[in-house]
């Protein structure tokens, strides 16, 4: 489920009445009424014992050091030793920067069964409303599902409504890889979906895996599809402002930094994902050579150029999604700047033929998801422009895959 997923077509006149209302409960509640009291959570006490552990009678590093240090510490272990941190501290591991990726697997299976454990006690637990042991119910389904041994999850926490990363593909041998960023009410119980299957998380990169196989066979790509940032819900505070996509960034540019190997990466941003991509722009690894956005309501800038990056801007929109309706402006921190669509802004407008609306730009059969398989295989040559007549490939080649122009 991705940004304003769920909300009918939106006119200019209520989005302007939205920003207007955010502006009122900012003028009486302040800043801190979009803070949340975060309390104790599984993975903190997972993290909190790995920083008192011990392995092989050597302290256990901090979980917080540079990937490229804890890589080094788990490559010194043995393979048993390995294991043994996965299965001792589950989440911390499955969730730790720097890890084997095979060992996150591992480690979130663990996690994701004990969570369910959990989840299946509170759905006889009295104390919880009816509608409270339905959504434990439904969360045990989930975690269940999730840690299937045919599953890649990267990243997995159950705190509040969720977080999570799942990895389509061969990620540690990929000569390619995607990584799908989406919007907001993006959470552990819309991670995947059955009805409108290709508006979650799942489905998005399920769909992409699938078109880059069918665009480049020869090329051997991996797909992510992230949901660790925690997304705005709904329409409100936090989806008209920054403050979401800021700590996103900030996970975006965590998990870029730890990919394994040298293969280039680009990224597909939808809806408010858009505006996390646009905020983590400037600090993204040179190996992300491309930034895909859909149905963007903004990036937080003017211009492509504001964004400080070298990869290659793409940009597109449905002609129905309602998300045009939004008023592209900036005004005391609400709203997020320019329509990346436009020609001012200055990225490669590529055609969305198809898309129906605002959730289906990874639906099999659209020129969206066929654009999006193009840019991430490299297959320049094959993307389809918004203006029919190839502006948007303007000094590219299939031969500028690993590089930018």
């Amino acid at each position: 489920m991705t940004s304003f997923d769920t909300s009918p077509q939106l006119n200019a006149w209520r989005a302007l009445l939205a920003l207007a209302v955010v502006f009122v409960m900012l003028a009486t509640t302040g800043w801190t009424a979009v803070r949340q009291d975060r309390g104790s959570s599984p993975l903190r006490a997972s993290l909190s014992a790995w920083k008192d552990g011990r392995i092989g009678g050597h302290r256990l590093p901090d979980p917080q050091t540079a990937p490229a240090r804890l890589a080094r510490f788990f490559a010194s272990l043995s393979a048993p030793q390995r294991t043994e941190l996965a299965d001792r501290y589950p989440l911390a591991v499955g969730n730790m920067n720097g890890a084997p990726v095979e060992l996150r697997y591992r480690a979130n299976r663990i996690a994701l069964r004990e969570q369910a454990t959990i989840e299946r006690t509170r759905m006889r637990d009295r104390r919880l409303s009816p509608a409270g042991q339905h959504e434990a119910g439904r969360r045990m389904q989930r975690f269940e599902a999730m840690s299937s041994a045919q599953r890649q999850i990267l990243a997995f926490d159950p705190e509040g409504s969720g977080r999570a990363a799942e990895v389509f593909g061969d990620l540690g041998r990929a000569e390619r890889i995607s990584v799908v960023v989406p919007g907001v009410d993006t959470a552990l119980l819309t991670f995947q979906r059955t009805q409108r299957k290709y508006s979650a998380p799942v489905g998005m990169a399920e769909a992409l895996y699938a078109a880059e196989h069918e665009v480049s066979p020869s090329t051997r790509t991996a797909v992510i599809a992230w949901a660790d940032y925690t997304s705005p819900a709904g329409l409100g505070i936090d989806s008209a402002t920054a403050m979401r996509a800021e700590y996103g960034a900030v996970r975006l540019t965590a998990l870029l930094r730890a990919l394994p190997g040298g293969a280039p990466v680009s990224l597909f941003c939808h809806s408010y994902g858009s505006v996390v991509c646009g905020v983590a722009a400037h600090a993204l690894p040179l190996r992300v050579t491309d930034i895909a956005v859909a149905g963007s309501p903004g990036m937080r800038v003017e211009s492509a150029a504001q964004l400080r990056t070298s990869a290659r801007v793409w940009a597109m929109r449905d002609a129905d999604d309602w998300v045009q309706d939004v008023p592209y402006l900036e005004l005391g921190g609400l709203g997020h700047g320019a329509d990346p669509v436009s020609a001012a802004f200055g990225a490669r407008v590529l055609s969305a033929r198809d898309a129906r609306g605002h959730g289906g730009y990874f639906e099999p059969g659209t020129d969206s998801l066929r654009n999006f398989a193009g840019i991430g295989t490299g297959a320049y040559l094959a993307v389809r422009c918004a203006d029919g007549i190839g502006a948007c490939r303007t000094g590219l080649s299939d031969a500028t895959a690993g590089g930018r122009a």
